[in-house]
């Protein structure tokens, strides 16, 4: 006797299924669906009044009255025309706005680099006076001090503190080290503004001054950066996104001089621990690490130390010795 087929078993609907087939049935509130046929009965209710009119007036020989419109097309119509005004009249403002800030930040931007250019100019005229008066001045010391035994000894002693003092320019051979902010890459575009910098990849205060302690350490008798001579208080800080040399801006790429025996400074500098940081970096962050050497660098003197106090010096009076017998 074979087996009754077995009958496949009811699965209760729960709850949420039953609401949810109701939801998925009745797409449109009933509310809205009431409104709706209401407002097509008069609809209709209108047509068909107009049609009667219509045909009466046609029969009296009258002319026809214009079907009429519907207020809600209407009032739709009204307010589509108002929100295309209302949005050229934002958009016009908008625009204008934009460009007269453009257009001032520009102008802003052009003055501004107007009054760098003419203070750096006054600025670079003023060191210029100030460097002819100092080569006089020290043309007539040196004359008078060469005029007795022991003005000649004293002025010995001058060019030793001044060249410690990096107060003389110099003249010789030596080593340059380049160190620079990334190259921008053919990605970029500078004129359209879509070049992005980076604040990490840039060279800092500190890196210019690990350099330039290397090259102290590696026998440099002399170092500049940029053309500026540094001496036994020249400091090196960062301000802002700026580098400043004896309180002196410079900028990207950093070119470092440094009079000395070329092959002592490129051997020892190489061997050093902050040139092996420098690569490092010239690797992680793809800045410029360049050196070579050079037969004949010529560095300027660097500005002259604030003179805090003086005292004339009487000739027939001997010279002063130090208290501790050195």
């Amino acid at each position: 006797m074979s087996a009754p087929p077995r009958q496949p078993r009811s699965i209760p609907r729960s709850l949420g299924a039953s609401l949810l087939d109701q939801v998925l049935a009745e797409t449109v509130d009933p509310a809205y669906a009431q409104a709706a046929q209401a407002k097509e009965a008069r609809r209709k209710a209108a047509l068909a009044a107009h049609a009667s009119r219509v045909r009466v007036a046609e029969a009296q020989g009258e002319p026809v009255p214009a079907r009429p419109r519907e207020p809600g097309r209407r009032r739709g119509q009204v307010l589509v025309a108002v929100t295309m005004v209302l949005a050229g009249l934002l958009a016009a403002l908008t625009y204008t706005e934009a460009s007269t800030g453009a257009e001032g930040r520009e102008q802003i931007r052009e003055r501004l680099v107007a009054d760098i250019d003419t203070e750096s100019q006054a600025t670079d005229d003023l060191v210029e006076q100030l460097g002819a008066l100092q080569t006089s001045v020290a043309a007539a010391r040196d004359e008078t001090l060469a005029a007795s035994t022991v003005g000649q000894l004293a002025l010995e002693e001058l060019q030793v503190a001044e060249t410690g003092a990096a107060a003389l320019p110099v003249r010789g051979p030596g080593l340059v080290v380049t160190l620079g902010n990334p190259l921008p890459s053919a990605d970029d575009d500078p004129v359209g503004g879509t070049a992005t910098t980076d604040p990490v990849a840039q060279v800092l205060d500190r890196d210019l001054q690990q350099l330039v302690n290397a090259l102290w350490a590696a026998g440099a008798e002399a170092v500049s950066i940029n053309g500026q001579r540094l001496g036994p208080t020249t400091a090196i800080r960062q301000a802002g996104g700026a580098i400043l040399v004896d309180f002196r801006p410079v900028t990207s790429p950093y070119e470092v001089s440094a009079i000395g025996d070329p092959d002592q400074l490129n051997n020892g500098f190489l061997s050093s621990p902050e040139a092996a940081a420098l690569a490092q970096l010239e690797v992680t962050y793809d800045l410029v690490f360049t050196f070579n050497r050079s037969d004949d660098l010529e560095l300027p003197a660097a500005s002259s130390a604030e003179l805090r106090a003086a005292t004339p010096l009487d000739p027939a009076d001997p010279p002063p010795t130090s208290d501790d017998g050195d």
